[in-house]
């Protein structure tokens, strides 16, 4: 009998050392253990010939955003990511914009002459969409910290101050 209840108490407090007990520690594991963005490389749209890739970004605050030109959502973002870009690049923030739009880079370059958008932006190729994804909704925006590992995956229309917030955790 003493045998089963100590075997009993064994498991449990080996349970207790693997599951781990109070909330903050926890907290902190999970952040400790992002997952490690997946490499891409983007060719930039109004800047012929260059691109950018994750390495590019090393030791930076990246806000990757899968957006199109026709959805009202990721339009609405823009003024707000250009907001951001121009306070806190000097503290190590990045944007990137990943057009998913089907009609290629025309039809975002076209948008952009209306539209000013501040940061880089590309096409984002089959490829990255698959790492990153699958992309099944837009804006979907991905906050990658100076170490390269996704912090925050959003979906969907996202207000400044969401991203002011996470923003001051990370930079």
């Amino acid at each position: 009998m003493n045998t089963v209840l100590y075997r009993t108490a064994a498991v449990a407090a080996l349970l207790v050392l693997l599951i781990g007990c109070g909330g903050k520690k926890k907290e902190a594991e999970e952040s400790s253990n992002a997952l490690k963005a997946a490499d891409f490389t983007v060719a930039l749209v109004g800047d012929e010939g260059k691109t950018v890739s994750l390495a590019d970004y090393k030791g930076k605050v990246l806000i990757l955003d899968f957006w199109a030109t026709w959805c009202p959502p990721c339009r609405r973002e823009i003024p707000h990511f250009n907001d951001l870009y121009s306070r806190y690049k000097g503290e190590g923030l990045e944007i990137l914009g990943a057009s998913v739009d089907q009609g290629g880079a025309d039809v975002v370059k076209r948008f952009m002459k209306g539209t000013p958008i501040d940061y880089p932006s590309g096409m984002a190729p089959a490829d990255m969409q698959a790492a990153y994804g699958p992309i099944r909704s837009i804006p979907t925006t991905y906050v990658i910290d100076r170490k390269g590992r996704v912090q925050r995956k959003l979906v969907g229309y996202q207000d400044i101050s969401v991203f002011e917030k996470i923003l001051e955790e990370l930079l």
